[in-house]
C-alpha cells in the first residue's frame, strides 16, 4: 500500500471517529434534555395536585361550617318550640284553675240563693212554741225463755255414733285416740235439713276446722244450743228463729270426722258449760 492510500485510510477512520463521539454526545445532552423535562411536567403536576386538593378541602371547610350554621338554626328553633308548647301548657292549666274557680263561686251562689229562697214561716213566734220530736221507738225484741223442763225435738233423725261424755274419755275413731266429747254426734246423710230445737236467737255463725260451718243459738235463761257440720245456713247472727226451722243442711264431714261420716255435731250448753243434750232431747 503507497503512502497515499496510508494517509486516506487514516483519515476516514479519524472523520468516523469524529462523528461517532459527536452523535454520542448529542444523544446524552437530548436524553438529559428529556429528564428534565419529564421532572419539571411530573413537578407542575404535584402543584396542580396539591391546588386541587386545597380547593377541595376550602369548599368542605365551607360546607361543614354552613351545616353547622343550620344545624345550630335548627336546634334554636326547637328550644323556641318546647318554649311555646310550655308556656301553651301553663295557660291551659291556667285557664282550667279558673274555670274551676268560677264553677265553684257558681255553686256557692246557687247554694246561697238556695238557702235565702227558704218560706218564712208565717207565724212569727214560732220560735217560742217547744219543737215536737217524733220519737220512733225501735221493735221490742222477744224475750227469750228455755223450759228446761219441757222435751226439746231432735233436731234430725240419726243414730248418735258418739255420745256426749265429759266424765271420761271417748274413742275417736278419725284422731284414733280417746278424749272428751261435749257433744253428741249423729249420723245423716249429706243434704239432710237440720232444724232448731227451741227457739232463740243466732248468736254467731263461725267456721272451724274441727265441726266446719257452725252456727250458735240463745235460748235465753242462759242455755244455748252449737249446730255444727252445716252448709247453706240462710241464718245470719241477730237472726231470730223459731222452734222446728230450718238452720241449714248437713255437709260433707270434716277431716277430723273423716271415718265417722257426715254427721250433725249438736252441743247443748248452760251458762257456757256443756250439758248432756240426752237428757233434754225427747
Amino acid at each position: 500500500m503507497d503512502l497515499v492510500e496510508k494517509q486516506y485510510k487514516c483519515g476516514w477512520k479519524t472523520v468516523e471517529k469524529q462523528q461517532h463521539m459527536q452523535y454520542t454526545e448529542k444523544k446524552q445532552t437530548k436524553g438529559t434534555f428529556m429528564e428534565g423535562k419529564d421532572k419539571k411536567y411530573k413537578l407542575h403536576r404535584i402543584i396542580y395536585l396539591t391546588a386541587g386538593i386545597a380547593v377541595l378541602a376550602a369548599s368542605f371547610d365551607a360546607a361543614a361550617s354552613q351545616t353547622s350554621k343550620k344545624l345550630k338554626e335548627a336546634g334554636q328553633k326547637i328550644d323556641q318550640l318546647e318554649r311555646q308548647k310550655e308556656e301553651a301548657k301553663k295557660k291551659a292549666a291556667a285557664k282550667e284553675q279558673e274555670k274551676r274557680q268560677k264553677e265553684k263561686e257558681k255553686q256557692k251562689e246557687q247554694e246561697t240563693e238556695a238557702v235565702s229562697g227558704i218560706i218564712a214561716p208565717e207565724n212569727d213566734n214560732f220560735m217560742d212554741e217547744p219543737e215536737v220530736v217524733a220519737q220512733t221507738q225501735a221493735p221490742a225484741e222477744p224475750e227469750l225463755h228455755f223450759d228446761a223442763a219441757a222435751d226439746l225435738s231432735w233436731p234430725l233423725q240419726g243414730n248418735v255414733v258418739l255420745n256426749y261424755s265429759m266424765d271420761q274419755t271417748v274413742y275417736f275413731a278419725t284422731l284414733d285416740q280417746y278424749k272428751y266429747n261435749p257433744a253428741v254426734i249423729i249420723q245423716a246423710e249429706v243434704n239432710t235439713p237440720v232444724k232448731a230445737v227451741a227457739a232463740g236467737k243466732v248468736t254467731s255463725v263461725e267456721t272451724s276446722a274441727e265441726t266446719g260451718t257452725t252456727l250458735t243459738v240463745d235460748m235465753g235463761d242462759g242455755y244455748s244450743a252449737i249446730y255444727g257440720q252445716l252448709k247453706e245456713t240462710p241464718k245470719s247472727q241477730g237472726d231470730y228463729i223459731e222452734s222446728g226451722e230450718t238452720l241449714g243442711y248437713v255437709s260433707e264431714p270434716t277431716k277430723y270426722y273423716s271415718v265417722e261420716g257426715a254427721n250433725l255435731y249438736f252441743e247443748l250448753q248452760k251458762d257456757g258449760a256443756p250439758v248432756n243434750p240426752m237428757e233434754y232431747l225427747q
